[in-house]
């Protein structure tokens, strides 16, 4: 294992893990944006009011996004299974 391809494998691990979390972090920023904009709007400065939402907002992306991960971490998981022996050489 030379040092390039140690550092090409961990810009392709750090890349999919932006990717895979990006969708929740989005929809999270989302639903986070539009209850600050609701409290400003109507001066209800309630801490707790903007959990909930956010949560369900994330809960609800992850149950869409789910299958989409899954495809993405398996493909990984198997290309690394797969040239193990490629890897140890």
């Amino acid at each position: 294992m030379t040092p390039e391809f140690v550092i090409a494998f961990a810009k392709q691990a750090i890349t999919l893990t932006i990717l895979l979390a990006m969708p929740m972090l989005g929809l999270g920023l989302i639903a986070g944006l539009s209850i600050s904009v609701f409290q400003a709007v109507t001066q209800i400065q309630e801490m707790t009011l903007t959990f909930v939402p956010k949560i369900l907002a994330v809960f609800i992306g992850l149950l869409f996004a789910a299958p989409w991960m899954m495809e993405k971490l398996m493909a990984f998981t198997t290309n690394i299974i797969t040239n193990i022996p490629m890897y140890i050489r």
